[in-house]
């Protein structure tokens, strides 16, 4: 069962959710300050009230009487210094006798707050209904209450405005994301973005730029198979035909077979250069699975692989150099990718060295870095064709006739992209050949055993 949820709805809600228990907590919290200010300041009032008759009776208090009046809740009695009552306010007289100071009071099935004070005169003594007062009191009370009644709605409305504002360039993004072509891989605009999101829009502009490059290898791949492979299977079909027609000569037959095979063999290998070659460029970052790399023993394994080939041109093949392998560090890459890099550069000197020449691979530290050195005693490239070997299907023309796909040095090269290596050819001295030099970065350090 999957559940989904909106960010902004659960911001919401929590935000308002809360502005709300706060605003009751606020309004309960000042409804009873209000009524404990209410009742300190009736209390007050009473004191006043009780201390201004010591002096005796004001003129325009309320005589018997003034009870029936609904809205009078203040009583009052006096008694002389004999006791004996000399002013009342009311028909039903209170308890002719109370304690000093404030009381509660239940007289006639009504409660009364009392306050009595004692002169050598006289004894004054205030009452007041408590049902009224605490009407009163509850009345200021709701009235110290009522901002928060209307500032609440006010406040969680400009909660909602707010979130909302805030996550529109979100909500921008998003619909940016929805209307783009299926092809469409350019960087989204980062801009008016908050903190916390910015970081999420960055990868995935990352993302962009390497789906985009994959997708951009798949059409590469694409036109690079449709512009190889027309001319070797346009061959295989002619060679095919011809088979056909030779079935009473037996030595034609025989040649027209082995074309047919050699036609074959340079497809497959024109077909494994395409897919080395798409693999490569598809990952223009460094490799995932990169670790340290022994360059001797990527040598050890393309110059085994290379042998036989140059065995059957009778190319003299081996390492060149004295330098000692531990004066090599490792290099940080894939040693599969790196075996087929320097197969390639191998493969293709074996290629068009003449046979009886030579091909040398050494290694050798530049400055800190680990240097790759292939060496032969081939016709070279002329220096306005160095720039352009790298391309795919790029043949100088100043070459030797060779059969190939034309895709081994673009190899090559990808592979020493994505490894941070520098590509340099040139003319060997000691050979008299081409010198294709691999120069890598600084690599670690190597432990001490």
């Amino acid at each position: 069962m999957s559940s989904t949820h909106s960010l902004r709805k659960r911001l919401m809600w929590f935000v308002l959710v809360a502005i709300l228990l706060a605003a009751v907590l606020q309004a309960v919290t000042a409804y009873r300050g209000a009524l404990r200010q209410a009742d300190a300041m009736f209390d007050d009032h009473l004191q006043q009230m009780a201390r201004s008759l010591r002096g005796g009776i004001p003129l325009g208090l309320p005589q018997a009487g003034a009870e029936d009046d609904p809205g009078y809740d203040l009583f009052v009695q006096i008694w002389g210094q004999d006791g004996t009552q000399i002013f009342r306010s009311t028909r039903s007289a209170l308890p002719p006798r109370a304690v000093l100071g404030f009381s509660d009071v239940e007289a006639h099935g009504n409660r009364y707050r009392v306050y009595t004070l004692q002169t050598p005169l006289q004894t004054v003594q205030i009452a007041q209904d408590l049902s009224a007062r605490t009407a009163r009191a509850r009345a200021l009370a709701l009235r110290a209450v009522l901002p928060f009644a209307w500032l609440t709605p006010l406040l969680m409305l400009a909660v909602w405005w707010i979130i909302k504002r805030s996550l529109a360039p979100i909500e921008r993004t998003r619909q940016v994301v929805a209307s783009r072509a299926a092809d469409d891989f350019s960087p989204l605009e980062g801009a008016g973005l908050p903190d916390e999101v910015r970081p999420l829009v960055d990868e995935l502009n990352l993302l962009f730029g390497r789906v985009r490059h994959a997708f951009k290898a798949q059409k590469n791949f694409v036109a690079d198979a449709a512009h190889e492979l027309r001319s070797p299977l346009t061959a295989l079909k002619l060679q095919a035909q011809t088979l056909r027609r030779v079935d009473s000569d037996p030595a034609a037959r025989e040649a027209a077979v082995t074309r047919l095979n050699q036609g074959i063999d340079r497809a497959i290998r024109g077909v494994e250069q395409l897919l080395l070659l798409a693999r490569e460029e598809a990952g223009s970052a460094p490799p995932a699975s990169a670790v340290p790399v022994d360059l001797q023993q990527v040598v050890q394994l393309a110059v085994a692989d290379t042998l036989p080939q140059a065995r059957h041109k009778q190319i003299d093949l081996g390492l060149a150099g004295n330098l000692p392998a531990q004066a090599v560090p490792p290099v940080s890459g894939q040693l599969e990718a790196l075996r087929i890099l320097l197969r390639n550069l191998l493969e293709n000197a074996v290629k068009y060295t003449p046979p009886g020449g030579q091909v040398d691979v050494s290694l050798a530290l530049v400055e800190d870095c680990p240097v790759l050195l292939v060496e032969d005693s081939g016709p070279g490239i002329a220096p306005e064709n160095r720039s352009r070997v790298f391309d795919r299907f790029f043949r100088a023309s100043d070459a030797a006739p060779q059969t190939g796909s034309g895709l081994g040095l673009a190899i090559v090269k990808a592979i020493a992209d994505r490894h941070g290596a520098v590509l340099a050819l040139g003319e060997s001295a000691r050979l008299g050949g081409l010198k294709v030099e691999v120069r890598f970065a600084p690599g670690a350090p190597r432990a001490e055993l």
